[in-house]
């Protein structure tokens, strides 16, 4: 089996009875508790209008982390580039960098990241982004540039830093991108399964290298919910279970609490539905995490798993990602 990498996605979940301040400290804990089991990135992403996650000022709230840590890379999975100028997008991180050098990921993807009314009001035109985002990633190449010191619009800060871009996708288009633009790839497995294996085979076949990588990397987001017990993880698990059948209801608020049995929430549908979409969630004990994760690089060989963790108590969201890293080194040792 292929080792990898493990990291970890971040939403900035906001939890019922918590306010959002008490969010941000919460993923303030979460990067430190991380960067001290040697995860090796914490990326946030980019939500709007949702009463559930608090990440929408994504640039800003990166800061935040990386200023109140001390190794791990910090960054975007990802920033949704049509809903920005790239110019400030350069800019941001282009700040981000100079004030954490060394520790800054640009992840990029074209989705809204939110409902249809609310990518209107970011100034979203659908008819142009399959055109708009590729044009974008090459802008923002060009800002980084050291080349671009001539031109009559620059990046100042972001001129001739080194700041890693990734492509993230959820469906087979970005996986040409990636592999056209011969960039990192990481792959929605949280939510979108389907269309990962297809992805990961058109991004490693069609691959061309290029002067920012020589050979695939492929990043997979997965759900993880670890425990003590199987049963205990069965029943934090069912947070992420009422936070799906909340956005197949358009209900979009926060976090709710576990509870005992999911059948008193879901009707079979929204069950279907929401297992087909969580197909990738590891949980259990960690011997039984550890089975579920050789199984999955078995079959995907990726380069990194970047774990999300929708788990409403804290310390137990804790104790879930200190149990993923251990079934993972468990892993490497067999």
């Amino acid at each position: 089996m292929k080792n990898f990498e493990i990291s970890v996605l971040d939403l900035a979940p906001v939890k019922q009875g918590k306010s959002i301040n008490n969010t941000f400290q919460d993923s303030l804990s979460l990067a430190n508790y991380a960067e001290n089991l040697n995860y090796k990135r914490f990326w946030l992403a980019e939500h709007h209008n949702m009463e559930s996650i608090a990440s929408s000022a994504t640039s800003v709230l990166i800061g935040f982390i990386a200023n109140g840590t001390k190794k791990i890379r910090v960054g975007s999975g990802g920033i949704m580039l049509p809903n920005h100028s790239s110019l400030v997008i350069a800019e941001q991180f282009g700040t981000l960098e100079s004030l954490f050098p060394g520790r800054i990921d640009l992840g990029l993807g074209r989705a809204p990241g939110t409902d249809g009314l609310t990518a209107q009001a970011l100034g979203r035109n659908p008819a142009i982004i399959n055109e708009q985002f590729p044009r974008q990633i090459l802008e923002l190449q060009k800002y980084f540039s050291k080349e671009n010191s001539n031109a009559l619009v620059r990046a100042i800060p972001g001129e001739g830093l080194d700041i890693p871009m990734y492509i993230l996708g959820s469906s087979t288009d970005s996986a040409w991108l990636a592999a056209e633009f011969g960039l990192p790839y990481a792959f929605a497995g949280h939510f979108a399964p389907d269309q990962m294996e297809m992805a990961f085979k058109i991004y490693k076949e069609h691959f061309e290298p290029s002067k920012y990588l020589d050979k695939p990397y492929i990043i997979a987001c997965v759900n993880g919910i670890a425990a003590e017990t199987s049963e205990e993880a069965k029943f934090l698990s069912t947070t992420l279970f009422q936070a799906f059948i909340n956005i197949i209801r358009n209900d979009r608020k926060p976090f709710p609490e576990p509870i005992t049995d999911m059948d008193d929430i879901w009707n079979p549908m929204e069950k279907a539905m929401v297992l087909k979409m969580l197909k990738f969630s590891f949980v259990g004990d960690q011997t039984q995490i550890a089975e579920q994760l050789s199984d999955f690089q078995e079959k995907y060989q990726v380069d990194e798993l970047m774990i999300n963790s929708h788990i409403y108590d804290h310390q137990k969201r804790l104790n879930s990602y200190q149990l993923i890293r251990q079934a993972t080194e468990s892993l490497f040792k067999a």
